[in-house]
């Protein structure tokens, strides 16, 4: 069997998501038509980010344990990745973006990735059925590492959902030919608002979601809650907004 084929079957077997299976497939074509023991392959992506080389390090490892059966025993050291913290929006630049947006399926989006958190093709999967205006609550079902989680329905998003005459059947953000959106529109549609606002910073989907996490800690929120809203898997994750949050940096002040 052809080992990329076998690859990927490895690879969604353990319900890696599209992205990654793509990923690897990509790292080990490369590696395979190199003909480089695993040491050398790495040693060309030297100059390259820490990220890449952890990925294409990963992607070597998946390969040797579950297609050829073989143990990896390379002891490559790893770079630590350098700590970059989020872009976080203030509460009246987020404010400004929705009065900037006149399209009501654009401020369904922005509601979504900001009142929710959501990440971007959460927003993209979700289907009407998923919002329980009745309990305020929205059942991510397809969210990363085929995972699913509940959130809470913002007042903002269903007033926002009613707007645009909301449907259960189908995904809820349907482009004018049928199609759900496109991750390109989702990301149009944030830089279009941005630019609109006249926002310095480089905004991009995530930014909301970051702002999320941001302003509910902020406000005092537990940190373990906004690891469960956000869906991450280690609360070290989630502890990045804790660098972000100005809530007790600002107070700091009056020290001095």
């Amino acid at each position: 069997m052809n080992r990329i084929i076998r690859l990927v079957e490895e690879l969604r077997l353990r319900k890696y998501s599209e992205k990654t299976v793509e990923k690897y497939c990509k790292v080990i074509e490369k590696f395979l038509d190199s003909g480089k023991p695993p040491k050398d392959f790495l040693m060309s992506y030297s100059n390259k980010s820490r990220s890449m080389i952890r990925g294409v390090y990963f992607a070597l490892r998946f390969y040797y344990l579950n297609v050829l059966n073989e143990n990896f025993d390379e002891r490559i050291p790893l770079t630590k990745n350098s700590l970059k913290l989020p872009i976080v929006l203030n509460r009246k630049e987020v404010d400004t973006m929705f009065e900037v947006t006149k399209n009501q399926k654009h401020r369904l989006v922005l509601a979504l990735l900001y009142y929710a958190g959501l990440r971007l093709n959460e927003v993209r999967n979700l289907k009407g059925e998923d919002l329980d205006f009745d309990r305020d609550l929205i059942h991510i079902k397809k969210a990363k590492g085929d995972k699913e989680r509940i959130v809470f329905l913002h007042e903002k998003i269903k007033q926002v959902a009613r707007e645009n005459g909301l449907k259960e059947e189908g995904f809820i953000l349907n482009s004018e030919r049928g199609g759900r959106y496109s991750e390109r529109s989702v990301q149009e549609i944030v830089k279009n608002a941005a630019r609109k606002s006249k926002i310095g910073k480089r905004i991009t989907p995530h930014s909301l979601r970051h702002s999320f996490a941001t302003h509910l800690l902020e406000r005092g929120v537990d940190i373990r809650y906004i690891q469960s809203l956000l869906g991450h898997k280690n609360l070290q994750t989630t502890q990045i907004y804790t660098h972000v949050a100005n809530k007790d940096i600002k107070n700091l002040k009056n020290v001095l």
